[in-house]
């Protein structure tokens, strides 16, 4: 079974609470839900907290949406991810991250055909995608491994430091993207109060329910152009 496992927890600390504030109407996990109904591919959707009480909110969005929440460490982000793939039996894990409203789900569609074509053990579009847009697939039985084998402190804090670490023992790819998609200078990710605005800015000016990663580089550039004549 192919799962989606979205990392999300209310403790950001520049952004704190940032999947639940409004972003145009709806919340940060909201967008991104409702971009993953344009899915093709048959999957199951996890939204991945920490056990503190802080993210209780969290869970209860979970049930109020009726999707799964899976409830786990907060600093060890890799046992995280293996504890929640072990439990609903995923075979094939998509990695997404509750701080980025425009994954593009196209090229999700794509990677994954890409990844169980190719029966590949790592494969991502991150690094040719704008910052936030892209993701990254992996099987368990490497996700295991990096949870059995992991000793870098770094290791611990995203569930694929250790892969990249180790990517010559796995066969990996790159799904390549359109050249106007390729832009990973550009970020499309919400870290900080300047980001939550150019998302919002990106939104009330896209006048479309699904922003493209094109029109989003092109709001992106907009934004910036702007933010800089006002210095």
């Amino acid at each position: 079974m192919v799962g989606i496992i979205i990392q999300a927890r209310m403790g950001s600390h520049r952004l704190p609470g940032k999947i639940l504030m409004d972003f145009e109407g709806k919340t940060l996990l909201n967008h991104i839900l409702d971009r993953l109904d344009r899915l093709d591919h048959p999957v199951k959707i996890v939204i991945a907290t920490s056990n503190l009480k802080q993210d209780d909110v969290v869970e209860s969005f979970c049930r109020e949406q009726n999707i799964c929440c899976f409830r786990g460490d907060e600093r060890n982000v890799l046992k995280r991810y293996f504890d929640c793939a072990s439990k609903y039996q995923f075979d094939t894990i998509v990695r997404m991250t509750g701080d980025n409203p425009f994954p593009d789900i196209d090229e999700l569609d794509r990677m994954i055909s890409f990844h169980l074509e190719e029966k590949l053990d790592f494969s991502e579009n991150f690094s040719v995608l704008p910052i936030g847009v892209g993701m990254e697939i992996m099987s368990y039985p490497v996700l295991q491994q990096s949870f059995e084998n992991a000793w870098l402190p770094k290791h611990f804090e995203h569930p694929d430091e250790y892969i990249l670490d180790h990517l010559t023992q796995y066969k990996h790819g790159i799904s390549s993207v359109a050249s106007e998609k390729n832009r990973p200078d550009v970020s499309l990710t919400v870290d900080t109060g300047e980001d939550y605005e150019k998302a919002c800015y990106i939104l009330q000016h896209a006048c479309a329910a699904y922003v493209t990663t094109q029109r989003a580089i092109e709001l992106s550039d907009d934004y910036e152009r702007d933010r800089q004549s006002r210095i």
